[in-house]
């Protein structure tokens, strides 16, 4: 649908699509470098190193070691001028006279690579962490140890255990909702770097976490609440002769929270990079358009911006981490209920 609004635009606007004008700056080419690709796209470097694994319409698995070894296969390309940047078939056309796409895409795509080096970097800093408290324990911490571990005594004190309920709730918690802070704010910074990608931009990755917490929440509410509590979280409070009105409105509700997640990360982080894009994107604009004196007298105020807009997503990496991971430690807290302040599982022990 975009490569069609693409090609549209190109014949009012033969100049504008970078289709038209080969080598031609266009805001089309670089709200596309937002998106997820079949390539490594890092430090703006391009690198054809990512594996492709497609299942085709009768589910064949087909493997590619990258995507220039798929296109030398010839049965699948990305080049085609009626899906732009798309995997489509290259024989194979659907009832429209459209390019087929594969049944199922579950290639190592861009933000994939992302996600990888982000588990990577944390890996690497708590192995580090680690290391140093097995070596001396009773020692004071320093360095990445010290920021390390304030980082996680701050999530303990002020976000997971004020709002679960019970220490004994909070520590079997920990582990969770370090990952999703920790993680997050990880893919936040990295994409704040010259030539990086935000993978929290991006609605799959946002879901994956919104439903992590989705499934966390309900499970410690079920466990430590009952099933029978939880059903009865379900009325709201209210009679139960009215629960066929009141269980749909709740199970929509328990819906929400998480989706509220997805939704709030998601735009975040994607409309912090825009802006950010579109100022630097206005010297060329600009210098293209009206000539380069123009575009030198746009640089300053461009660039101030910029810096400003770039000070400001930084803040919003942070608090974007801190914000998910607070209020998924609040639904716990009010899926929960009235048992949020008991431990029934540390009462049996």
């Amino acid at each position: 649908m975009k490569s069609e609004q693409g090609q549209q635009h190109s014949q009012d606007v033969p100049s504008a699509h970078h289709e038209a004008a080969p080598g031609k700056f266009t805001f089309d080419q670089m709200i596309d470098q937002l998106g997820d690709h079949h390539e490594l796209n890092i430090f703006f470097g391009h690198y054809d190193i990512l594996p492709i694994i497609v299942l085709d319409e009768s589910y064949v698995p087909h493997v590619y070691a990258n995507a220039h070894a798929m296109e030398a296969q010839g049965q699948y390309t990305m080049n085609n001028p009626a899906a732009h940047h798309k995997l489509v078939s290259t024989t194979k056309v659907d009832g429209t006279g459209k390019p087929l796409s594969p049944a199922l895409d579950l290639s190592v795509t861009n933000l994939v690579a992302y996600q990888w080096i982000a588990i990577l970097v944390l890996t690497i800093i708590f192995g580090v962490v680690r290391s140093r408290y097995k070596k001396s324990p009773l020692a004071a911490p320093r360095g990445i140890q010290n920021i390390m571990e304030s980082v996680v005594v701050y999530v303990r004190d002020q976000i997971v255990e004020p709002n679960v309920g019970t220490k004994k709730r909070s520590i079997r918690l920990m582990p969770f909702m370090l990952g999703l802070f920790f993680f997050i704010l990880t893919l936040n910074l990295i994409s704040l770097l010259p030539g990086c990608h935000a993978a929290t931009g991006a609605l799959p990755v946002t879901m994956a976490l919104a439903t992590c917490t989705f499934i966390v929440i309900n499970f410690v509410s079920i466990k430590d609440a009952g099933v029978l509590a939880w059903l009865k979280h379900l009325l709201g409070g209210a009679p139960a002769y009215i629960s066929p009105i009141m269980v749909p409105i709740e199970i929509v509700g328990l819906i929400t929270k998480p989706f509220a997640l997805m939704i709030r990360l998601f735009a975040n982080m994607t409309a912090g990079h825009i802006v950010l894009m579109s100022l630097v994107g206005l010297i060329f604009f600009f210098a293209q358009e009206m000539g380069e004196v123009v575009g030198w007298a746009v640089v300053p105020i461009s660039v101030l911006f910029s810096v400003f807009i770039y000070l400001l997503e930084l803040l919003v990496a942070f608090l974007q981490a801190y914000i998910f991971t607070m209020l998924t430690a609040v639904f716990v807290g009010l899926a929960l209920g009235d048992h949020a302040k008991h431990d029934h599982h540390s009462e049996a022990h």
